[in-house]
């Protein structure tokens, strides 16, 4: 079969919008789109890519782009992934093709069977590497999560510090109460409830690199009879704490295990409790991360939609007290972090190979074209188990403006 015809035929029939100058492994050239933005250029080195776009697209380009068998011009990617985004939104399938794919999602969502075993090793894939990395891009806070842009001329880490004073607010802490952090990263949330409130937290996490450095941090700080960090899953928690907050954890749960996960939470906290999760979301209806992502980047990720969410919280007693949606601030943040690496990239190269790099690049445009183009945003719940804990109204959040 000739794979450069029937790639060319499926892009004459789909592109709707920018334009796509696409050079083949034979040196001919073909030109899709109507043209204006967003326009790209790319050269397939491999013959054999044409065939492999036809049956996995999202991989296929992934991968391609990563081991340097597709190059664009510029290496402009962002403008490259807006064109493939925009031209397939809104695509129409013949039926039933609507209705197999959505058969085929639905399984792959409930094939996410993250057990402790398998949590660890997916966390390891994408945190267990070189700390320094971190360093290069996340700025000096060292959170690997959305930062809250309160005012548009904030600096990233002015909205990371912004971020976790609005957590904190949604927390109702109290000098002396217990919290849990789940999923506590390099332990930067940990540490500033504990200075900032007069709290005391354990902190728990899944990734040995990031215990270890949150470790040091903690004694650094001069914290370590207040903070407590430890290699544990949530679901082997036991104690008790007033407060338990998890902030970019929930996407690696996995949608089998979501029940247990907000069962746990509930279980964990007395009946003045309150908890914040804060998780990556969508607003389309359920779908699955893509094939690229969960080789590559998150394996065993899954980005719930409220109504997924909501169907489990509501099974465990526990009230929905707050509902906050994000829109904007990862794609800022994405933007940031790719800056900062790029920034650092001599650096970056001494600490990884040219497709590590690669891949890197390719992720953190991937993930602010999914923010910015797709569908995912954040989302916010604070959860409580009595009707009262909580203020009926959101000035609490807001001291400084009703002074």
């Amino acid at each position: 079969m000739d794979w450069n015809r029937a790639l060319t035929a499926l892009l004459r029939r789909g592109v709707r919008t920018g334009l796509l100058e696409l050079t083949f492994a034979d040196g001919s050239t073909e030109v899709f789109g109507p043209g204006g933005p967003p326009a790209t250029s790319v050269t397939l080195h491999d013959p054999d890519l044409p065939r492999k776009f036809l049956a996995r697209p999202d991989l296929a380009m992934g991968e391609a782009y990563m081991d340097g068998r597709l190059t664009i011009r510029g290496d402009d990617v962002r403008s490259f992934l807006a064109f493939a985004l925009r031209n397939a939104r809104g695509r129409r399938l013949p039926s039933p093709l609507p209705q197999l794919v959505a058969l085929a999602k639905g399984a792959r969502s409930w094939a996410i069977w993250n057990r402790l075993g398998v949590a660890r090793r997916n966390v390891a894939h994408h945190y267990d590497i070189s700390p320094e990395l971190y360093d290069q891009f996340l700025g000096e806070t060292k959170q690997y999560t959305c930062a809250y842009f309160r005012r548009p001329d904030m600096t990233l880490d002015e909205a990371q510090a912004a971020k976790m004073a609005h957590i904190a607010g949604k927390l109702l802490l109290r000098p002396g109460m217990r919290v849990l952090d789940i999923g506590c990263g390099f332990g930067t949330l940990a540490l500033t409830l504990a200075r900032d409130h007069g709290v005391e937290v354990t902190g728990i996490t899944l990734s040995e690199v990031q215990l270890a450095e949150a470790k040091v941090r903690a004694r650094e700080a001069g914290l370590e009879g207040q903070v407590t960090f430890r290699l544990q899953d949530y679901r082997t928690v036991t104690e008790t704490y007033d407060r338990v907050v998890s902030v970019g954890m929930m996407e690696h749960v996995g949608l089998p295990h979501l029940r247990t996960y907000f069962r746990k939470v509930a279980d964990l906290m007395p009946e003045d409790g309150v908890a914040l999760i804060h998780y990556i979301g969508r607003w389309s209806p359920p779908d699955t991360i893509s094939p690229w992502f969960n080789k590559y980047i998150f394996p065993g990720a899954y980005c719930p939609t409220i109504s997924q969410a909501m169907r489990v919280v509501e099974r465990t007693g526990l009230i929905l007290s707050d509902l906050e949606v994000w829109r904007g601030h990862y794609e800022r943040t994405l933007q940031e972090w790719l800056k900062r690496f790029d920034a650092n990239i001599d650096r970056v190269r001494q600490l990884q190979d040219d497709r590590f790099v690669r891949m890197w690049r390719y992720y953190l445009q991937a993930a602010e074209l999914g923010f910015a183009e797709g569908h995912l945003v954040i989302h916010q719940l604070q959860l409580a188990k009595a009707r009262g804990t909580v203020p009926m109204t959101r000035d609490y959040l807001y001291p400084a403006r009703n002074s």
